[in-house]
Protein backbone atom coordinates (compact mmCIF):
# COMPACT_ATOMS: atom_id res chain seq x y z
CA UNK A 1 0.00 0.00 0.00
CA UNK A 2 1.06 3.49 -0.94
CA UNK A 3 0.10 6.41 1.30
CA UNK A 4 0.47 9.72 -0.15
CA UNK A 5 0.92 12.80 1.79
CA UNK A 6 0.75 16.67 0.15
CA UNK A 7 0.79 19.82 1.47
CA UNK A 8 2.31 23.20 1.90
CA UNK A 9 5.75 24.04 4.13
CA UNK A 10 4.41 23.55 8.03
CA UNK A 11 1.45 21.54 7.53
CA UNK A 12 3.30 18.79 9.30
CA UNK A 13 3.80 16.22 6.67
CA UNK A 14 7.06 15.40 7.33
CA UNK A 15 6.62 14.75 11.55
CA UNK A 16 3.07 13.05 10.80
CA UNK A 17 4.38 10.80 7.78
CA UNK A 18 7.43 9.37 10.08
CA UNK A 19 5.15 8.70 13.37
CA UNK A 20 2.76 7.24 10.31
CA UNK A 21 5.64 5.00 9.10
CA UNK A 22 6.66 3.86 12.31
CA UNK A 23 3.29 2.54 13.41
CA UNK A 24 2.57 0.84 10.21
CA UNK A 25 5.35 -0.63 9.83
CA UNK A 26 6.28 1.48 6.33
CA UNK A 27 8.75 2.50 4.45
CA UNK A 28 9.14 6.70 5.06
CA UNK A 29 10.02 8.75 1.65
CA UNK A 30 10.75 12.17 2.65
CA UNK A 31 10.74 13.58 -0.85
CA UNK A 32 11.71 17.28 0.07
CA UNK A 33 14.87 15.19 1.56
CA UNK A 34 15.41 14.31 -1.98
CA UNK A 35 15.48 17.77 -3.61
CA UNK A 36 17.55 18.62 -0.14
CA UNK A 37 20.58 16.06 -1.25
CA UNK A 38 21.03 17.23 -4.54
CA UNK A 39 20.99 20.88 -3.58
CA UNK A 40 23.54 19.87 -1.17
CA UNK A 41 25.45 17.88 -3.90
CA UNK A 42 25.18 20.59 -6.40
CA UNK A 43 26.72 23.51 -4.32
CA UNK A 44 29.08 20.80 -3.33
CA UNK A 45 30.21 20.41 -6.93
CA UNK A 46 30.00 24.57 -7.31
CA UNK A 47 27.35 24.14 -10.22
CA UNK A 48 24.96 26.88 -11.31
CA UNK A 49 21.66 26.35 -8.99
CA UNK A 50 19.69 28.84 -11.67
CA UNK A 51 20.32 26.07 -14.53
CA UNK A 52 17.85 23.19 -14.61
CA UNK A 53 19.55 20.70 -17.29
CA UNK A 54 23.06 20.19 -15.53
CA UNK A 55 21.29 20.22 -12.34
CA UNK A 56 19.13 17.55 -14.00
CA UNK A 57 22.16 15.42 -15.64
CA UNK A 58 23.41 15.35 -11.93
CA UNK A 59 20.62 13.84 -10.35
CA UNK A 60 20.29 11.23 -12.78
CA UNK A 61 24.46 10.64 -12.56
CA UNK A 62 23.41 10.48 -8.32
CA UNK A 63 20.32 8.71 -7.21
CA UNK A 64 19.22 9.51 -4.05
CA UNK A 65 19.05 6.56 -1.44
CA UNK A 66 17.70 5.67 1.80
CA UNK A 67 18.66 3.36 4.27
CA UNK A 68 16.25 1.34 6.83
CA UNK A 69 16.83 3.86 9.11
CA UNK A 70 15.87 6.64 7.12
CA UNK A 71 19.33 8.07 6.46
CA UNK A 72 19.91 10.05 3.44
CA UNK A 73 22.57 8.85 1.17
CA UNK A 74 23.80 11.08 -2.38
CA UNK A 75 27.19 10.51 -4.52
CA UNK A 76 28.03 7.96 -1.88
CA UNK A 77 27.63 10.53 0.97
CA UNK A 78 25.43 10.06 3.99
CA UNK A 79 23.63 13.61 4.07
CA UNK A 80 21.02 13.21 6.32
CA UNK A 81 22.23 15.87 8.89
CA UNK A 82 24.28 18.42 6.21
CA UNK A 83 21.13 18.41 4.33
CA UNK A 84 19.12 20.00 7.24
CA UNK A 85 21.44 23.26 7.33
CA UNK A 86 19.65 26.93 7.28
CA UNK A 87 21.91 27.43 3.94
CA UNK A 88 20.23 23.90 2.34
CA UNK A 89 16.87 25.33 3.10
CA UNK A 90 17.10 28.47 1.60
CA UNK A 91 17.87 27.17 -1.91
CA UNK A 92 15.82 23.87 -2.15
CA UNK A 93 13.30 25.90 -4.05
CA UNK A 94 15.81 27.22 -6.51
CA UNK A 95 16.85 23.66 -7.43
CA UNK A 96 13.33 22.09 -7.29
CA UNK A 97 11.59 24.47 -9.11
CA UNK A 98 13.72 23.15 -12.65
CA UNK A 99 11.14 21.06 -14.96
CA UNK A 100 14.39 18.61 -15.85
CA UNK A 101 14.95 18.52 -11.82
CA UNK A 102 11.66 17.14 -11.48
CA UNK A 103 11.35 14.74 -13.92
CA UNK A 104 14.74 12.95 -13.02
CA UNK A 105 13.24 13.23 -9.31
CA UNK A 106 10.22 12.00 -10.20
CA UNK A 107 11.41 9.43 -11.83
CA UNK A 108 13.56 8.05 -9.01
CA UNK A 109 10.29 8.54 -6.17
CA UNK A 110 8.72 6.08 -8.32
CA UNK A 111 11.00 3.55 -8.78
CA UNK A 112 11.23 3.83 -4.45
CA UNK A 113 7.64 3.65 -4.28
CA UNK A 114 7.54 0.75 -6.20
CA UNK A 115 9.71 -1.06 -3.75
CA UNK A 116 6.71 -1.95 -1.17
CA UNK A 117 4.57 -0.15 1.64
CA UNK A 118 5.86 3.17 2.31
CA UNK A 119 4.25 6.22 3.37
CA UNK A 120 5.53 9.17 0.47
CA UNK A 121 5.28 13.12 1.89
CA UNK A 122 5.52 16.12 -0.59
CA UNK A 123 3.95 18.16 -2.71
CA UNK A 124 2.09 16.65 -5.43
CA UNK A 125 2.67 12.65 -4.75
CA UNK A 126 -1.06 12.52 -4.81
CA UNK A 127 -1.17 13.91 -8.19
CA UNK A 128 1.84 13.01 -10.21
CA UNK A 129 4.44 10.86 -8.36
CA UNK A 130 1.57 8.49 -7.39
CA UNK A 131 -1.83 8.57 -8.64
CA UNK A 132 -2.65 5.46 -7.85
CA UNK A 133 -2.05 5.57 -4.23
CA UNK A 134 -4.55 3.54 -2.19
CA UNK A 135 -4.62 6.91 0.42
CA UNK A 136 -3.88 10.49 -0.13
CA UNK A 137 -4.29 13.27 1.91
CA UNK A 138 -3.46 16.60 1.83
CA UNK A 139 -2.48 18.53 5.21
CA UNK A 140 -3.15 22.45 5.43
CA UNK A 141 -2.87 24.92 8.56
CA UNK A 142 -3.47 28.14 9.51
CA UNK A 143 -0.12 30.20 7.55
CA UNK A 144 0.67 31.14 11.28
CA UNK A 145 1.04 28.28 12.28
CA UNK A 146 3.04 26.87 9.66
CA UNK A 147 5.09 30.03 10.21
CA UNK A 148 5.61 29.37 13.68
CA UNK A 149 6.24 25.75 13.26
CA UNK A 150 8.92 26.77 10.89
CA UNK A 151 10.67 29.25 13.33
CA UNK A 152 10.75 26.50 15.86
CA UNK A 153 12.60 24.33 13.57
CA UNK A 154 14.79 26.91 12.24
CA UNK A 155 15.63 29.05 15.02
CA UNK A 156 18.32 30.59 14.10
CA UNK A 157 16.41 32.74 10.81
CA UNK A 158 14.48 35.38 11.71
CA UNK A 159 10.69 35.15 12.21
CA UNK A 160 10.13 38.23 9.56
CA UNK A 161 12.65 36.18 7.05
CA UNK A 162 10.36 32.71 7.38
CA UNK A 163 7.78 34.34 6.62
CA UNK A 164 8.61 35.92 3.62
CA UNK A 165 10.66 32.83 2.72
CA UNK A 166 7.34 30.95 3.32
CA UNK A 167 5.43 33.06 1.15
CA UNK A 168 7.78 32.58 -1.37
CA UNK A 169 7.48 28.89 -1.35
CA UNK A 170 3.84 28.99 -1.38
CA UNK A 171 3.80 31.24 -4.66
CA UNK A 172 6.26 29.08 -6.50
CA UNK A 173 4.66 25.69 -5.41
CA UNK A 174 1.12 26.69 -5.77
CA UNK A 175 0.47 24.97 -9.71
CA UNK A 176 1.65 21.63 -8.32
CA UNK A 177 0.68 22.33 -4.53
CA UNK A 178 -3.08 20.79 -5.25
CA UNK A 179 -4.89 18.46 -3.60
CA UNK A 180 -5.74 15.14 -5.66
CA UNK A 181 -9.27 15.29 -6.29
CA UNK A 182 -9.48 12.03 -4.22
CA UNK A 183 -7.57 13.31 -1.05
CA UNK A 184 -8.99 13.86 2.05
CA UNK A 185 -8.35 17.58 3.22
CA UNK A 186 -7.12 17.92 7.31
CA UNK A 187 -6.21 20.76 9.18
CA UNK A 188 -3.17 20.48 11.36
CA UNK A 189 -4.01 23.78 13.16
CA UNK A 190 -5.53 22.69 16.13
CA UNK A 191 -4.55 19.22 15.75
CA UNK A 192 -1.86 17.33 17.69
CA UNK A 193 0.57 15.42 15.92
CA UNK A 194 -1.12 11.79 17.38
CA UNK A 195 -4.11 13.15 16.30
CA UNK A 196 -3.62 13.72 12.56
CA UNK A 197 -1.28 10.29 12.44
CA UNK A 198 -4.73 8.91 14.02
CA UNK A 199 -7.21 10.10 11.51
CA UNK A 200 -5.03 8.66 8.22
CA UNK A 201 -5.18 5.27 10.12
CA UNK A 202 -8.75 5.30 10.33
CA UNK A 203 -8.69 5.95 6.92
CA UNK A 204 -6.54 3.59 5.87
CA UNK A 205 -8.29 1.04 7.44
CA UNK A 206 -11.77 2.09 5.87
CA UNK A 207 -9.96 1.73 2.36
CA UNK A 208 -8.17 -1.60 3.62
CA UNK A 209 -12.15 -3.26 4.60
CA UNK A 210 -13.67 -1.22 1.80
CA UNK A 211 -11.18 -3.63 -1.04
CA UNK A 212 -10.83 -6.60 1.01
Amino acid sequence: MIVAIDGPAGAGKSTVARKLAERLGFRYLDTGAMYRALTWLAIREALPLAEGEPLGELARKNPVTFDEAGRVFIGGCDVTSAIRQSRIDRMVPVVARHHDVREVMRERQRELAAQGNAVIEGRDIGTVVAPGAEVKVYLQADPAIRASRRQAEWPDIGADALATDLRSRDESDSVRMQPAEDAELIDTTDLEVEDVVTRIEELIRARSLATS
